[in-house]
């Protein structure tokens, strides 16, 4: 399909769709076309392209790319990709900020906000960074903007890898047991990771996914296939295997197989060993403390005391002042364990330490974890 002779269904939806995103109505979009090229054009004839009757020409085409903001050499590709747009802009976003982000996407098609490789690495710390101390909204927002961009200039197995990365940490941005949404993005990022070629990020971003998936305790299946996958690409100690381990405890232990829980706590700790890094306050990054507030959900989940005591006291020691949220996650644990031992006090405690907390810090999981110990008392 060439520029002069579009696919007229093809065409006609993204239209429609970016039109609605700029909440235009049809004689809005009439309008403005009129006022770029100067010629009339009424609402029927952008309602007959919307519903594919007819294709507009290559004179309405390079207007309509004027005034929808989509680069005319770029209209196949635009249109090839609609698919991924489309799921980035429809996550519950306004029509203006849908909008702005469109324009963002397309400007980098053109090449005015383009950025280089080492821009992009330097984009997934930050976000790395960011995610351990910013609230999920305000983390989905910029991710979708970076991944309109993005999805603009994906072609190099460099680029890829940082897809498979943002694309990773925007499924958590969304609670597990929405598996229209964070399930499925881990799947593109384990998708984007095995595009880029690059082994240690394919173990990496389905690892990260598994301990995602069972930490929250949901959709544990395919926590346990992300883990396997990871497994079965590289049996060398990692990060990405630190968490397909862990990920796989807490899909043991929310199952009630506590002999298999606490055997792969045990084998996480000797992976842990070999490929634990340093204290780096990163998503990307899995220090002592982090590993212990792994094991500290999970103790919590088994009523293990022992456990509990022995590594929530190596978080305490080691975690930055820097992350209340995550002392948060250590209390709300504790309130867990309360519960577990029908103690009903537990949910107060977990509650206060949760309220504790400013608003804006909150994460999707933190709530989880607080339903798992209402549910934990009924």
């Amino acid at each position: 399909m060439s520029a002069s002779s579009p696919h007229p269904g093809e065409v006609g939806r993204l239209i429609r769709e970016l039109r609605t995103a700029l909440g235009w109505s049809q004689s809005r979009l009439a309008s403005e076309l009129a006022r770029v090229g100067g010629d009339t054009v009424t609402r029927m004839y952008v309602s007959r392209w919307e519903n594919g009757h007819c294709a507009p020409q290559p004179y309405w085409l390079r207007h309509l790319a004027t005034v929808l903001q989509v680069p005319l050499e770029t209209m196949e590709d635009t249109v090839n990709r609609r698919g991924f747009l489309t799921s980035l802009t429809g996550t519950a976003i306004a029509p203006a900020v849908a909008a702005d982000l469109i324009e963002a996407g397309f400007a980098a098609a053109l090449g005015d906000r383009a950025r280089t490789g080492e821009d992009w690495d330097g984009a997934v710390e930050t976000y790395g960074r960011d995610y351990m101390t910013q609230g999920a909204a305000e983390i989905q927002k910029r991710l979708v903007a970076d991944m309109i961009v993005l999805q603009q200039q994906v072609e190099t197995p460099r680029s890829w890898v940082v897809a498979a990365k943002l694309a990773t940490l925007y499924a958590k941005t969304f609670p597990g047991s929405d598996g229209l949404k964070a399930v499925s993005w881990y799947r593109h990022a384990a998708r984007f990771a095995d595009r880029s070629g690059d082994r240690d990020v394919r173990v990496w971003v389905r690892g990260r996914a598994a301990i995602a998936l069972g930490y929250e305790g949901a959709a544990l299946g395919m926590a346990d296939a992300l883990a396997a996958q990871a497994m079965a690409l590289d049996e060398r100690p990692s990060l990405g295997m630190v968490n397909a381990v862990m990920g796989r405890a807490h899909a043991a232990a929310l199952r009630g197989d506590r002999a298999t829980a606490l055997s792969l706590v045990e084998e996480g700790r000797r992976v842990f060993d070999k490929a634990g890094s340093d204290d780096a306050e990163s998503d990307y990054a899995v220090p002592w403390w982090r590993f212990n507030i792994f094991a500290s959900l999970l103790a919590a989940r088994l009523g293990d005391e022992r456990l509990a005591g022995e590594v929530q006291a190596e978080a305490d020691r080691h975690l930055p002042a820097s992350l209340p949220r995550f002392r948060t996650h250590l209390e709300m644990h504790r309130g867990l364990m309360m519960a577990r031992q029908g103690d009903s006090a537990g949910v107060g405690y977990a509650q206060a330490a949760l309220d504790a907390l400013p608003p804006e810090k909150h994460s999707l999981t933190l709530r989880m974890v607080m339903e798992e110990i209402h549910t934990a008392t009924g």
